[in-house]
C-alpha cells in the first residue's frame, strides 16, 4: 500500500480543526462551570470527578499505549479548563497577611541584625542597602538572625541565601519556614574572597584553611591546586578571620573579604581566589512585619505538593497560565517524609496583580501546604 504522504496531512489538518473546534465549545461550557460554582461556593477542582471521567474516557480507546495517551491529554484540558475557570471566577486568595507600603521604615534608631561577624559579606549588604546612619548588631548564626526578628530585637535582619557559584543556602529556606517573618527585599554583594593570615605569613606555611561552607565551596579550586591547605567549616566568612586573628599559629588562615582583613588586622596573602570571577551573593532583608513595596516585583513560594505523577507539573503550569515568569525553582526534602519535597519558586509579579491572584488561588488549592514568603523588589 503506498501512502499518500500530503493527503494524510490533509486529513491530519481537518480532524485539528475539527478538534480546535470542539475545544472551544467545551471551554464555553467551563464557563457556564465557573458561573455555577461561583453561585455555589463549590470548588474548582474535583478530583473525585475527574478521575471517574479519565477512567470511562480510557475505556473509549482501542488499545493501551491510546488509553494512556488519552488519559494525558484530558489530564492536561482539564488542567487548561481549571484555570480558566479561576480566571473567570477571579482572585480567590482574599486571605494573604500581607499589607501594601510606600517604604521600609528605617531611621538611626532602627535595630537590623545581620549575619556573622563585623566584617563579614552580610555587614556589606546591610550598608550597601540601609547606609550606614543606622543601628545595628550581628548574631553568629542563621537561626539567631531569624530569632532576633521574629522576637522583635531587630526591625530588619540581612541573610544570605543564594550565591552564582554554589547555589541556594539550604538552612534559611528551611528557617524561612520556621519562623513567622517575611522577606521584604534582596539586594546582591559581589564577592570577591581572599586567603588571609596573620601578618608575616608566608603561603607555604598553612596547612588550615577555615572558612564558611560556601567560602570553601566557592575556592575549592584553589584548593585543590594547593593540596597541603586543609579546608574546615567555621559558622561565617569573618568568624573565621576572628579566628586566625586571635590564635598565635601561622599555619591558620581564613577565606573571608578584605573588609575581614582590616578589621580583624590580618594580612591578605592573596586576593580573588574564588573560581568564579563573577561570584555575586543574594542578601534577603526580612522583617516581623508581613508587608510588601507598591513597587515589588518578585514572590517567594513554598509548596508541598502530593507524591504523584505530574503533581510538580501540575503546579508550575499555573504559573505559565497567568503569565508570571518562573524566575528560580528549588526542592528541599521533607523531614520525615521519605522522598517527598517541598519546593520554594521565585515569580515575578505583586501580590495586588490579578494574575498573580490567579495563580495564587490554584496553587493553594492544589498543594498541601502554601507559604508566600514575601514580595519584594531588587535595590
Amino acid at each position: 500500500m503506498v501512502i499518500d504522504l500530503a493527503e494524510s496531512r490533509k486529513k491530519i489538518d481537518e480532524i485539528d480543526q475539527q478538534m480546535a473546534k470542539l475545544f472551544e465549545e467545551r471551554m464555553e461550557v467551563a464557563n457556564d462551570v465557573a458561573v455555577y460554582k461561583r453561585s455555589t461556593g463549590k470548588k474548582v477542582f474535583d478530583p473525585e470527578r475527574e478521575n471517574q471521567k479519565l477512567q470511562a474516557l480510557r475505556k473509549l480507546a482501542a488499545n493501551e499505549f491510546n488509553k494512556t495517551a488519552i488519559e494525558d491529554l484530558f489530564r492536561q484540558i482539564m488542567s487548561i479548563s481549571r484555570k480558566y475557570q479561576y480566571q473567570m471566577l477571579g482572585p480567590s486568595v482574599n486571605h494573604i497577611p500581607f499589607r501594601q507600603t510606600e517604604h521600609l521604615k528605617v531611621d538611626k534608631a532602627t535595630p537590623i541584625v545581620y549575619f556573622g561577624e563585623k566584617g563579614a559579606f552580610s555587614e556589606q549588604a546591610m550598608l550597601e542597602f540601609f547606609g550606614d546612619q543606622i543601628t545595628s548588631f550581628n548574631k553568629t548564626t542563621f537561626r539567631e538572625v531569624m530569632q532576633a526578628v521574629a522576637d522583635k530585637e531587630a526591625a530588619f535582619g540581612v541573610l544570605p541565601i543564594e550565591n552564582t557559584s554554589t547555589g541556594g543556602i539550604a538552612d534559611i529556606y528551611d528557617l524561612l519556614l520556621e519562623y513567622d517573618v517575611a522577606i521584604v527585599a534582596e539586594h546582591v554583594v559581589k564577592v570577591e574572597q581572599a586567603l588571609l593570615g596573620r601578618p608575616g605569613t608566608k603561603l607555604e606555611q598553612i596547612r588550615t584553611v577555615y572558612s564558611h561552607p560556601q567560602g570553601l565551596m566557592q575556592c575549592k579550586n584553589f584548593l585543590e591546586d594547593h593540596p597541603q591547605m586543609q579546608g574546615e567549616e567555621y559558622a561565617s566568612t569573618a568568624a573565621a578571620a576572628k579566628k586566625v586573628s586571635q590564635e598565635e599559629d601561622n599555619t591558620q588562615a581564613a577565606i573571608a573579604s578584605t573588609r575581614a582583613a582590616q578589621t580583624f588586622g590580618l594580612e591578605v596573602l592573596k586576593e580573588a581566589i574564588n573560581f568564579q570571577s563573577q561570584n555575586y551573593t543574594r542578601f534577603i532583608i526580612i522583617s516581623h512585619e508581613k508587608i510588601y513595596l507598591k513597587d515589588a516585583n518578585k514572590i517567594s513560594l513554598a509548596f508541598e505538593i502530593k507524591h504523584q505523577a505530574g503533581s510538580l507539573y501540575n503546579m508550575l503550569a499555573n504559573f505559565y497560565y497567568n503569565d508570571l515568569n518562573l524566575t528560580k525553582i528549588e526542592s528541599r526534602p521533607i523531614e520525615g517524609r521519605s522522598w517527598e519535597y517541598r519546593f520554594f519558586v521565585d515569580v515575578e509579579g505583586n501580590l495586588k496583580d490579578s494574575g498573580v491572584g490567579n495563580a495564587l488561588a490554584t496553587v493553594e488549592e492544589f498543594a498541601n501546604k502554601l507559604h508566600i514568603l514575601g514580595n519584594f523588589v531588587t535595590k
